[in-house]
């Protein structure tokens, strides 16, 4: 039977959401015109001859060159946005520095959309181009935590925490693409694709009563660089030098910064919203200015040369600076064209990212490794910038019941789980959220239900989960999780943290949801 339009409707925007929990959150691909220009042009230059193919061949070339760049120009904003303070403050930090959130967002704040209940979060932004980043992290004391390591592409390139490495005390060194060296004993490499990137962290959280305990272990992780002396032999070379992207090498660190040393970039005015809403109001050639500025520190992956072979053809050359006027008027046209297209493009693929299964969405593969499926890249960036990997968590979600009707706050519903059948991780737990997406506002302030809550199983080891807005009573009130206080549509959305093979490969799912 074909979905209500309410319940479609929905269930796409909670698609999204599953994987924008804890992350930046985006908005609709728009392209109205903007004055932002954030890379220097030369207004007098002669524009390119137009590239020799068929109308059709460039339109193409355009569309997957913007779909190609999404997620850096996504990343680069973020990147801005979350280090434009001086200290760090409320999850926001300096490049190079931990960012911590002390407690759960405020239920009544109506700009934390996918709020957590459940962990506490940590940022860090890195920028390893003239040094290595050592990073140290505590013992947990047994929490569950996730850090995961995202270059500038978004693609996830390690995942440290209790799934990898255990809850012990661990250092790593974060180094860049050609960086070549020793680092101390005890230290372990990890090369990142860029020289810039992303460190985001969860650390397990039972409530309130919790929040001492983690915003100490919070407080136990550290970066610093790794300063060596510079030497002739191993400083890198430059653009000057005949590279076509800036290297990192051994010798970098504590020495006076040469001019063969990337230049940081520009410093620029941050804009409010997110980094989508400010890639909507952007024309093609800020979005391509912002682009070229973050790729000249941050190299394309290896399989991209097809890719890059053909943006070279119209104009948009990764080899040269960037000058939008210099490229030809068609090109600029076709560029101008092909944002709504490919927009359109990756918000359309966002809702063939999940598997559905008894009414719950989850997307179950390819996510933090792209190879050179970009359109799906930029449709998990669009969807949630910085989705860690199923591995590390999965997130199902559901805006309908057993029947395929809208989940209403009105009724009253049980989640119920056969004995065998609880969700296979190593924690999981089941949020609830308005119709924006935010912590459902009700009396007894129950948002969530947490595996490790003291729940109530049944005699024959099976669970039931109560999802309705009334007090159940005291005899299932340890496993009850209010909706909404005013009638209307909510959403469920279940974490699980490490889950294991038969939730990863569709064996397992949530059951559907029934009414009570």
């Amino acid at each position: 039977m074909r979905k209500p339009i309410a319940t479609r409707r929905l269930t796409t925007a909670a698609l999204a959401g599953a994987l924008s929990v804890c992350f930046i959150n985006v908005a609709q691909a728009q392209s109205p015109q903007s004055t932002l220009r954030l890379v220097s042009e030369t207004p007098y230059a002669a524009p390119q001859a137009a590239p020799r193919m068929s109308e059709a061949e460039l339109r193409d070339t355009a569309i997957d060159a913007y779909v190609y760049a999404y997620p850096m120009v996504l990343m680069e904003l973020a990147r801005r946005q979350a280090t434009a303070v001086q200290s760090p403050l409320d999850g926001k930090a300096p490049m190079n520095q931990f960012g911590h959130k002390a407690a759960f967002p405020d239920p009544r704040a109506a700009d934390t959309p996918w709020p957590s209940a459940d962990a506490l979060y940590s940022s860090l932004w890195f920028d390893v181009s003239r040094a290595p980043l050592i990073i140290n992290l505590p013992d947990t004391g047994g929490r569950y935590t996730v850090l995961s390591a995202l270059d500038m592409w978004s693609d996830v390139f390690a995942s440290r925490g209790t799934r990898t490495n255990g809850n012990g005390a661990q250092s790593f060194a974060i180094v860049g693409p050609n960086w070549n060296g020793t680092v101390p004993a005890g230290v372990d490499v990890i090369r990142s694709p860029t020289s810039m990137g992303w460190l985001i962290g969860w650390t397990q959280a039972g409530g309130p009563q919790d929040y001492a305990a983690v915003n100490q272990i919070q407080s136990g992780m550290t970066a610093r660089p790794l300063l060596v002396p510079v030497t002739p032999a191993t400083a890198p070379r430059g653009r000057n030098a005949g590279n076509a992207y800036p290297q990192t090498g051994s010798g970098i660190g504590n020495a006076p910064i040469g001019s063969n040393l990337p230049m940081p970039a520009p410093a620029v005015t941050v804009p409010d919203g997110t980094p989508a809403e400010q890639v909507a109001g952007m024309d093609a050639a800020s979005y391509f200015a912002v682009f070229f500025d973050a790729l000249r520190n941050n190299p394309p992956h290896a399989n991209d040369t097809p890719m890059l072979d053909r943006m070279r053809r119209i104009g948009l050359d990764d080899r040269q600076p960037f000058s939008y006027g210099r490229l030809s008027p068609a090109v600029q046209q076709a560029l101008t064209d092909a944002q709504p297209l490919a927009g359109r493009r990756i918000a359309d693929n966002v809702s063939r990212l999940a598997t559905p299964i008894n009414g719950w969405n989850t997307v179950l593969t390819g996510i933090g490794t792209y190879g050179t499926d970009y359109t799906r890249r930029a449709a998990i960036a669009y969807a949630g910038l910085g989705a860690p990997t199923p591995e590390d968590v999965l997130y199902p979600v559901t805006v309908s019941d057993s029947k395929g009707r809208p989940l209403d706050s009105s009724e009253d519903y049980v989640l119920h789980f056969d004995k065998g059948q609880l969700p296979p991780a190593q924690l999981w737990s089941l949020h609830v959220y308005n119709s924006k997406y935010g912590f459902a506002e009700n009396p007894a302030n129950r948002y969530v239900i947490r595996s490790t809550d003291g729940l109530k199983y049944n005699a024959d080891g099976s669970l039931d989960i109560y999802v309705q807005r009334r007090d159940p009573g005291e005899s299932k009130r340890a496993n009850w999780v209010s909706t909404p206080a005013a009638d209307g549509p909510f959403v469920l959305s279940m974490r699980l943290y490490s889950p294991q093979n038969t939730a990863l490969d569709g064996q397992w799912a949530p059951p559907p949801v029934k009414e009570d």
